[in-house]
């Protein structure tokens, strides 16, 4: 029997972790009936079926999952193996490309691209600021920023903050004039800024007081897709916002808005930068990671 090739292993690999010819073929920048013939030719110089087709989806066999199990860190082994000996030639370069939400955007500006222009200037980081989740594998991305809760299972994790905490806040001229709300069921007396995800769904208000959870819908007369908005819209007296501390603080601080319901500690999470465990990690974006683990400490 022939010995495949690492080419075609590597395409067995994506073929197999995508479940779809289309989406390894975008990875490996060929076309799907390229991969197609590839797989029957692996096929049958194995002797062996590996992927179950239909006209919409590919699975693998049960020969082909163990396979998939068996080269997956195989083929990662030897990536870190090439990558520890270019990385001798003391540079680090690429490209990164980085898909987060702005708030999360504006933390990696702040603590991240400083430290990586620095350390590893032939690194571009290309960063893509957007409010709705997407799959960064199909979006072409290396790296996506989420709260740590809603990153998907098969998703490594890297936490780029300490958990944040959720402050419901309004401009002093508003409390004064609707009164403060003494507990969360008050909440429905008042003027409420309400968050909508990109699902389309209003973000439920969640509380916690002596091991006590609250979870309710908080009657929005003004809705908002972003958190700078929501707290611009709280200063200016339109409601009760429930928003990040991180969102909140410089209007806070600035005396513009006073923090209500603290009694009530808000619901708390940390914001993660998570790639796929599925790929070796190229230099860049491993540059890039140690980078956010060392800020996340710093903090």
């Amino acid at each position: 029997m022939t010995r495949p090739s690492l080419n075609d292993l590597t395409a067995f690999v994506a073929v197999a972790t995508h479940r779809s010819f289309r989406g390894a073929a975008d990875e490996l920048g060929t076309a799907p009936s390229t991969l197609s013939h590839a797989m029957r030719a692996l096929e049958e110089r194995l002797g062996l079926r590996l992927l179950n087709r239909t006209t919409r989806s590919v699975s693998p066999t049960e020969a082909g999952f163990q396979l998939l199990a068996r080269l997956q860190p195989a083929l990662g082994a030897l990536d870190e193996a090439i990558d520890s000996v270019t990385a001798l030639r003391g540079k680090v370069a690429g490209r990164v490309r980085i898909n987060a939400p702005r708030l999360a955007a504006a933390l990696l500006v702040r603590d991240v691209l400083p430290r990586m222009a620095e350390r590893f200037p032939e690194v571009t980081v290309d960063l893509v600021v957007e409010g709705r989740l997407i799959d960064i594998v199909a979006g072409g991305f290396d790296a996506g920023v989420r709260l740590a809760g809603s990153i998907p299972r098969d998703m490594i994790a890297v936490p780029l903050t300490q958990p944040l905490r959720y402050l419901c806040v309004a401009a002093p001229a508003y409390l004064k004039r609707a009164g403060i709300p003494k507990t969360p069921d008050d909440l429905k007396h008042h003027r409420c800024i309400g968050h909508r995800l990109p699902s389309g769904k209003l973000y439920r208000w969640e509380f916690e007081r002596a091991g006590q959870a609250l979870t309710i819908d908080a009657p929005a007369t003004t809705i908002l897709d972003d958190e700078d908005l929501m707290v611009d819209a709280a200063v200016r007296g339109l409601g009760i916002a429930y928003v990040l501390n991180t969102a909140a603080a410089p209007a806070l601080k600035a005396k513009q808005l006073r923090e209500t319901l603290s009694a009530w500690t808000g619901f708390e999470e940390g914001v993660a930068v998570y790639y796929p465990g599925h790929r070796a990690v190229p230099p860049a974006l491993r540059a890039f990671l140690d980078v956010v683990r060392e800020a996340s400490k710093g903090r």
